[in-house]
């Protein structure tokens, strides 16, 4: 959303409108330096928005701190599609700083990186990588990147004093989780919030779900992206706008569900006057700063599924810290000296202290820090298990643009599931028609 909304869809749910180009920690001049007196410089480009910025010059700064002959300098670029460009003309014409941080999955895959990137296979820390972020930054059969900050997850943010009050278990099965709805508003309260005058925000229980559709067909992402898997025709793909219409048949929203606003759905959260709120967990920074005293009264649980064995979550995956195949001698080693630090406990540290957390990091041996908010903590045994999947848009370049409009009339009740489902593969043919994918 790198944070993935939206692109003001969801891919953004984390990436934020495009700025200008600047330069931080060093002038144009220094662009491509080499070796200076006292040792290897070498540069780090990262996106402009105010996080990956202070997480990057907080890197910079702990690796700068710790090391002697090597030099880290952060540069900066936009963000959004003239960010995208940048780092694609950078990466062509052979002028890529030395280190750059981009994001995983199908973007990356849109990189080349076969032909632009220094893949990592080689290096120690390994191992120690997450194994679903590792399929989102490998191509070939080889890995090119280490994570950039930790997960987003995507599914329900919950009163727990509600449930605490009610009796109720966090639910594995759908089925599970409708009962717990009829319970709760029998009790007087809102079952579901949802905030669709932010229209981003209805598409979440249809993209949060994809870990339950991968675990019905865990091939749907590769046939999908062939054009030959559609939503509306794959059961389980369809269940995912079916949720949708599920929750606003049964009357089970929030009455001022139309024209709610991100901020108002987190007070309905945090109040109790809402009982679940789909939605990523970046959303916890908003429910920080606004209820800092309910904040203990807020959990998270991945969308629950048909069955309960196979119950996990759908992350949206950071962005990764890549090597250009450009950067060789002294730099390449200092470059790989930089990225064993950011995959490292010191370099996931440093990053907890520089930003608030969204989810776990992708790092053995690093952990969150004690006081992160609870809905935070609960995603933890989701990657401790490895019950877990990467968003769809991670697998897959295909994603239509009208998404949002769509899963807001499924989700008020102008549209059937069926409908939405079938005019959504309408509007990803034209999307994938236009990336030339074989296939459509």
């Amino acid at each position: 959303m790198k944070r993935v909304l939206p692109r003001r869809r969801i891919g953004a749910l984390a990436a934020l409108a495009a700025g200008t180009l600047v330069l931080t920690g060093c002038s144009a001049g220094d662009l491509g330096s080499s070796d200076s007196g006292s040792g290897t410089t070498i540069t780090f480009l990262a996106d402009n928005s105010d996080a990956s910025l202070k997480t990057a010059e907080a890197l910079a700064t702990a690796f700068n701190g710790r090391n002697t002959g090597v030099t880290v300098k952060v540069e900066t670029r936009p963000q959004g599609g003239e960010g995208d460009n940048l780092v694609k003309t950078r990466l062509a014409t052979g002028d890529m700083t030395d280190v750059f941080m981009y994001n995983s999955g199908s973007l990356f895959q849109a990189l080349k990186p076969e032909q632009n990137l220094a893949p990592i296979d080689d290096q120690p820390y390994v191992g120690s990588l997450d194994g679903t972020f590792k399929t989102t930054v490998s191509a070939g059969g080889k890995l090119y990147g280490v994570p950039f900050g930790g997960a987003t997850g995507g599914g329900m943010l919950y009163n727990k004093a509600v449930y605490a009050r009610l009796g109720l278990q966090v639910p594995k099965t759908w089925a599970d989780f409708m009962a717990n709805n009829s319970k709760i508003k029998a009790a007087g309260v809102a079952p579901v919030i949802q905030t669709y005058q932010d229209t981003w925000t209805s598409q979440v229980i249809t993209l949060a779900d994809f870990h339950n559709v991968s675990a019905a067909q865990s091939d749907f992402a590769e046939q999908y992206t062939a054009g030959k898997a559609k939503f509306a025709t794959t059961p389980a793909a369809l269940k995912s706008f079916q949720k949708l219409q599920d929750v606003r048949d049964a009357g089970y929203l929030t009455s001022d569900f139309a024209s709610t606003k991100l901020e108002a759905g987190i007070k309905h959260l945090a109040d109790g006057t809402g009982a679940h709120y789909p939605m990523l967990t970046f959303a916890v920074g908003t429910l920080v700063g606004q209820s800092p005293d309910k904040v203990k009264d807020v959990g998270f649980f991945a969308l629950p599924g048909d069955d309960a064995s196979k119950n996990g979550l759908t992350v949206w995956e950071p962005a990764g810290i890549f090597i250009p195949k450009t950067t060789n001698g002294a730099k390449l080693d200092g470059a790989r000296k930089f990225l064993t630090f950011v995959a490292s406990k010191d370099g996931c540290d440093t990053i907890a202290k520089a930003t608030t957390p969204f989810g776990p990091f992708l790092v053995k041996g690093c952990t969150l820090p004690a006081d992160v908010a609870a809905p935070i903590k609960d995603m933890q045994p989701y990657f401790d298990s490895g019950a877990n999947s990467p968003a769809l848009e991670f697998l897959s370049p295909v994603k239509g643009p009208s998404l949002e409009q769509i899963t807001v009339e499924v989700g008020s009740g102008i549209r059937k599931a069926a409908d939405g489902a079938a005019l959504y593969d309408q509007d990803v043919k034209k999307q994938a028609q236009q990336l030339g994918l074989p296939g459509w």
